[in-house]
């Protein structure tokens, strides 16, 4: 039987050239394509949303499936969650 994997979408929030320290205000994200384990692509782009609702429905229309930040509020949580 053939092990099917699918691709999946992790960004990482940054800041200058560090992992931001809380997503809530972060500007910038590095998306990374992942397929099988290994990375098939990688791209960086703006966050400019201002309100966790369409912070968090931008992540959605990226195809972000997994976040890495250093913090993040328990309100923006439960809204990225929600998406």
């Amino acid at each position: 039987m053939m092990n099917r994997t699918r691709a999946t979408k992790a960004a990482f929030a940054y800041w200058g050239a560090r992992i931001a320290p809380v997503f809530d205000t972060a500007r910038h994200i590095h998306i990374v394509q992942l397929d099988s384990g290994k990375i098939t692509g990688e791209t960086q782009t703006m966050l400019l949303e201002d309100f966790p609702g369409q912070k968090a429905l931008r992540l959605k229309s990226l195809g972000i499936e997994a976040l890495i930040c250093g913090g993040i509020s328990r309100a923006m949580h439960t809204v990225v969650r929600s998406y």
